[in-house]
């Protein structure tokens, strides 16, 4: 047996937990650093349209600090060192900038708004130049064979590390008597130490040596997950799906604040639901993402992420009543991000080779990352030249962040329909997911919902019964087109 056939389970208990409890710290720093109170925050500055579209850019643009990230690891032997003090300083990297706001009281809040992008950017620079190196050590260190379904564990825990670590914000920003400014500082010094912690707990992981490219030219090494087919449709899907998302996505957080009204309790709160969606069916996500492949993952939770841009087009403009409309909404939205981001792992480590692994993952985000970062930008341009401007429709008049969630959604529809460009060979049918997750066929509506309790309560051991080497040699099925 080789060594990425060896079971997940045989690795040494001591590091999974250790891999699962870090995860959890870094969702917690995240969380309370990235959070929506950071658009709140961001509005105390008079944060505009552009402002915003800046903001949620930068995550998604500064990917292309990944494909440098790749350069350099085809010329290290271990990368734990560089990771680490790139990392700890992208942890802290907030803290100069909170403690220069309170104790700076003379600097202009405009001059303040553009510091706050530009650590922001900062970052975003820092975080995702070590992402690939993280990801690339996981995928050699960490056994194939059930790597989906560990990574659906440490998912659901990640996601109610999130969810508590926003409720716990928002209390402290709602009833702790903070001003925005004082409650995100706060909140900063709290992720950080989370954050520290989260990188701290990786000095004990074991790291393999580097797998480098037996002769890594600068042309090969950059375009070698461009000229693999399967990767390739990959990256073109998640081209157009981050170009898809990011006309309506970064724009949510300050919709419901600025146009809806809610308060920044009401937001927080909002996004914890999230989380809390997330949770409960990420481990389920990741089994089936083992049992039946990533790509039908892909497209069954592509087809439904323009749930939340309908949310918002009928959403009532009372705060209160908006709040508890928009809850399953998020719900439903979280658990579809929990299944992309458990398939786009799994497929991004499972189809990029040992040697030159790193650049396959940058590829497999950075350019998506920058079409998304750049299509943010655009949008926010567009909202601030738009302000005040309607278009009628009938009786309906829509403002122009509703035509941007519009089109947000007829992109993400499109999405959907190019999911099934992605290629894994070994993956299943698209249905079965559907059949798994609903628990719809004929004969289980017939029985209903005796049937649909049973394969409820049934799935975790079918998965489990279902990993046996023999049986998964007699019953494998490779996708079939005309089945989705």
């Amino acid at each position: 047996m080789s060594e990425k056939e060896r079971p997940l389970c045989g690795l040494k208990e001591k590091s999974q937990k250790a891999i699962l409890i870090a995860g959890c710290l870094a969702m917690s720093y995240t969380q309370l650093t990235m959070s929506p109170a950071t658009i709140q925050f961001a509005r105390s500055f008079g944060a505009t349209g552009l402002h915003v579209g800046i903001l949620g850019a930068l995550p998604t643009l500064m990917l292309f600090m990944q494909f440098v990230s790749a350069l350099l690891v085809n010329h290290l032997n271990y990368r734990r060192r560089v990771w680490f003090w790139v990392s700890l300083l992208q942890r802290i990297i907030f803290l100069p900038l909170v403690a220069a706001i309170l104790l700076i009281p003379n600097v202009t809040d405009q001059t303040w708004m553009w510091w706050l992008i530009a650590i922001t950017a900062v970052n975003h620079a820092l975080l995702h130049f070590t992402t690939p190196m993280w990801m690339s050590w996981m995928g050699d260190y960490l056994p194939h064979k059930g790597l989906n379904q560990y990574w659906g564990t440490r998912h659901l825990w990640m996601q109610w590390a999130g969810a508590v670590s926003l409720l716990a914000g928002a209390v402290c920003l709602s009833y702790g008597g903070f001003k925005i400014r004082q409650g995100f500082t706060i909140l900063i010094c709290c992720g950080a130490i989370f954050g520290v912690a989260d990188i701290l707990i990786f000095l004990k992981v074991e790291e393999p040596p580097v797998t480098r490219v037996p002769e890594p030219k600068l042309g090969k090494v950059l375009t070698a997950p461009f000229r693999n087919r399967q990767f390739r449709s990959f990256i073109l899907y998640t081209c157009f799906w981050h170009f898809a998302a990011m006309v309506g996505a970064p724009f949510i957080s300050f919709y419901l604040l600025d146009v809806i009204g809610m308060n920044v309790l009401q937001l927080m709160l909002l996004w914890t639901c999230s989380w809390v969606g997330g949770a409960i069916f990420a481990q389920r996500l990741g089994h089936l993402a083992e049992r039946y492949g990533n790509r039908p993952i892909l497209i069954f939770c592509t087809a439904f992420k323009s749930l939340n841009m309908i949310g918002l087009l009928l959403i009532p403009r009372d705060p209160n009543l908006a709040f508890w409309v928009m809850v399953p909404v998020f719900v439903i939205d979280a658990i579809l991000n929990s299944g992309i981001a458990i398939a786009n792992n799994g497929f991004m480590i499972k189809n990029s080779p040992s040697e030159n692994r790193t650049m396959f993952i940058a590829a497999g985000t950075g350019v998506a990352g920058v079409v998304g970062g750049i299509t943010s930008i655009v949008t926010g341009l567009i909202l601030l030249q738009t302000s005040g401007w309607s278009l009628q429709i009938g009786n309906m008049a829509m403002d122009n962040f509703q035509v941007v969630f519009l089109v947000s959604l007829i992109l993400r529809l499109i999405a959907a329909v190019l999911a099934r460009m992605v290629r894994e060979p070994e993956s299943h049918a698209t249905y079965k997911i559907v059949v798994q997750l609903i628990g719809v066929t004929p004969f289980r509506v017939l029985r209903f919902p005796v049937g649909l309790y049973r394969n409820y309560v049934s799935s975790d051991a079918t998965v489990l019964v279902e990993t046996a080497p023999s049986e998964l040699d007699s019953t494998k099925e490779t996708t079939s087109t005309k089945f989705e």
